[in-house]
């Protein structure tokens, strides 16, 4: 495959600015529809979302199978549009199963009510699965597509047409179902947001067209039995032997989850600090992510085009972890002031650390992936993401409940901010535990052990 250029990593970009997109329709909308105007219990609401991610370990299953059966001589187009065919008719059917399931919280028995609970959650887990689907081989195109040299650049782009996936889909939401402000009928709310999901689902499937079509040339039969062997004779059990067989491996997945969860173990409780120790109304504290990704975007941007080339993959991974840490410093102290333009400040730094960070920790996860299984390697470093991430969910407000019966047992001092400064002071000292990681990884060692393990495993499996 040649080089991308500028036009085609922008095109191939549309696919993640989709699923940020229907990220926050997911994570926001429906989150606030369900709790606020259908009233469902917050517990079920986060359970049932969090089923999306506690179905991450199907993205090595998935990263296999691209790897190993191509359809038509094609490795990751195929798997891409399946899976994004299958995400956008299950948004769809997410709205009336909510609605069905509101009814039953309010005049169901508790079978019906059982059965309504476990449908509403096999939903979310086959619209993860789905999710997963899409998206492991997608990484392994742009590993397919990309040159060392052209790919901070590629996945710095890549990743700001997430955030900006997300802001148009914030914008979407506003601008779309203004006129369902207040509103709380069941008969008018389905119908309207059946709508929205239904546009939604089809621009993102033409845009999923757009982004991707021609990026990958079918190879002949006679090509890729010339070609050096992908791991199609590895099973999962296989893939699973060669991911473990080797330390390094084993250090840069747990650096993977110490580093999500430094990031994203503050998002469930973000706005309530906002709220409770500043004092901000809720117009206010829901724009505190709008300075983080901004941040973000700032982030991405300048590790992309110049601090990962001057600086180096490792370098500026280690950077981005220092910023990071400094910043989450910053978060707690800022606290004791109370001032909103200082919080607002700080997000805005904390989003360009972590903007740095993810784009040096992707362009270095790509870099350690080896071409002959990139999707299997894909597919482990998204588990390892896709499971911090929920469990930075479960924590966040876990940590905080947790800080709450410690200043009641305690004397921590009074006020809203010792439960919200213990969940910090354990985001610092995960995120300083990635940095501590970060530093026992030998990008060399992790190529040539991973190269081995992967002979290995094809001498037991010709053997």
């Amino acid at each position: 495959m040649g080089s991308l250029g500028l036009l085609g990593t922008l095109r191939l970009g549309l696919f993640q600015g989709c699923l940020g997109c229907l990220a926050v329709i997911f994570s926001g909308l429906l989150n606030r529809v369900m709790i606020s105007e259908l009233a469902f219990p917050g517990l079920l609401v986060g359970g049932a979302l969090a089923f999306e991610q506690f179905v991450a370990p199907s993205r090595v299953l998935f990263g296999q199978i691209s790897d190993a059966r191509p359809w038509a001589g094609r490795h990751r187009l195929p798997y891409i549009w399946l899976g994004t065919l299958l995400f956008c008719s299950f948004a769809v059917a997410s709205i009336p199963l909510i609605f069905r399931v509101g009814w039953l919280l309010e005049a169901g028995t508790p079978t019906a009510i059982g059965l309504g609970i476990a449908a509403l959650c096999g939903l979310f887990a086959l619209y993860g699965l789905s999710i997963s689907l899409a998206t492991t081989p997608y990484l392994a195109l742009v590993i397919d597509r990309t040159s060392e040299a052209e790919r901070p650049r590629a996945v710095g782009i890549i990743w700001c047409m997430l955030t900006v996936g997300i802001v148009i889909g914030a914008l979407a939401i506003a601008i779309s179902l203004r006129g369902l402000d207040g509103v709380t009928d069941p008969a008018v709310l389905e119908p309207a947001l059946l709508a929205f999901m239904a546009k939604v689902a089809a621009i993102v499937l033409a845009l999923t067209a757009l982004a991707t079509i021609g990026m990958e040339q079918p190879r002949s039969q006679a090509l890729q039995a010339s070609e050096t062997p992908r791991d199609d004779a590895i099973t999962l059990a296989q893939a699973w032997t060669l991911i473990t067989s080797s330390r390094q491996v084993l250090v840069f997945f747990s650096f993977l989850i110490c580093f999500t969860l430094g990031l994203f173990l503050q998002d469930p409780i973000l706005e309530s600090y906002g709220a409770q120790v500043f004092g901000m109304p809720i117009a206010a504290t829901a724009s505190l992510n709008a300075f983080w990704g901004v941040g973000t975007l700032l982030g991405l941007l300048i590790a992309g085009l110049w601090l990962v080339p001057r600086l180096g993959k490792l370098a500026a991974a280690r950077l981005g972890c220092q910023l990071i840490v400094f910043t989450l410093v910053l978060l707690l102290l800022c606290g004791f002031t109370a001032k909103v333009q200082l919080l607002n400040c700080v997000l805005l730094l904390f989003g360009l650390a972590a903007g740095i960070g993810t784009n040096s920790a992707l362009v270095l996860m790509l870099d350690l992936t080896l071409p002959q299984a990139a999707g299997t390697f894909v597919g482990v470093w998204g588990l390892a993401q896709a499971l911090s991430r929920a469990l930075g969910k479960v924590f966040g407000g876990g940590l905080l409940d947790l800080g709450g019966v410690l200043q009641r047992l305690l004397p921590l001092g009074e006020g809203p901010l010792p439960p919200f400064a213990l969940v910090l002071l354990v985001e610092i000292g995960i995120a300083a535990l990635a940095l501590v990681l970060l530093a026992r990884l030998n990008v060399h060692q992790f190529k040539d052990d991973t190269r081995q393990s992967l002979s290995r495993v094809m001498a037991l499996e010709l053997g």
